[in-house]
Formats: structure tokens, C-alpha cells, sequence
């Protein structure tokens, strides 16, 4: 939607655009596994808050659905800065609808919070 919006015919950086596609596949294959092996341990997982270990590997795939998921997130807001930036610099930017400064909002406040939440 935002190329319409623009009226360019494809994102800035059509390889990271790509590679954020590509890695969700691998997101959804470890999540399912993850659900298979079950993945429910209680309030927490993380040694020093819990009282016990986990047992199994469906916590393991779950973690790491979550960062894929994350990455792909990632890469793909900074796709869309790069876009609506490189867009907006050649044509000015009181040309663009409300939509597209929220998208470019939207991508910084992705990219402020996802480490915050990938750390915690």
C-alpha cells in the first residue's frame, strides 16, 4: 500500500524488502513447532527469575520465532524510513496524506520499541 501511496513502483530497497519477507516463513515453521513441543512453562522462563528450569526444546523455537518475527519487523521499518525519506526529500514533504506520515511514524516508534521488547 505505501508504493501506491507514494506512487512509486516499489519500495527503496527491494533486497531488504525481500529478506523481511523471506524471514517471516521461518518464523511461522518455528512457531508451529514450538506449539507442538509445548511451549508453556509457567510465569517465566528465564533462570533467574524462575524457580526451575524448562524442560524440552518448545520454549527454544518460541524464542526464536519471536526474534525471526522481530528482525523482519525491523528490516521492514527501515524500509519503509528509507522510502518515505528518499520519497519525500525529491518531492516535498506537504504533498503526502496523513497515511504516509502515519506509516513514518508508525516505523520509528517500531524501531524505538522493538529492542526494548526483544531485551525484556
Amino acid at each position: 500500500l505505501l508504493p501506491l501511496l507514494l506512487g512509486i513502483p516499489d519500495l527503496n530497497l527491494p533486497p531488504l524488502n525481500a529478506l523481511s519477507a523471506w524471514l517471516l516463513l521461518p518464523s511461522c515453521v518455528c512457531l508451529s513447532l514450538s506449539l507442538i513441543g509445548g511451549a508453556g512453562v509457567g510465569w517465566t522462563f528465564y533462570p533467574p527469575l524462575s524457580s526451575a528450569g524448562y524442560s524440552g526444546w518448545g520454549v527454544d523455537f518460541l524464542m526464536f520465532s519471536l526474534h525471526l518475527a522481530g528482525i523482519s519487523s525491523v528490516l521492514g521499518s527501515i524500509n519503509f524510513i528509507c522510502t518515505i525519506l528518499e520519497v519525500m526529500l525529491d518531492e516535498g514533504v506537504g504533498r503526502h496524506s496523513i497515511l504516509v506520515w502515519a506509516y513514518l511514524f508508525t516505523s520509528i516508534l517500531l524501531l524505538l520499541s522493538l529492542p526494548v521488547l526483544a531485551a525484556a
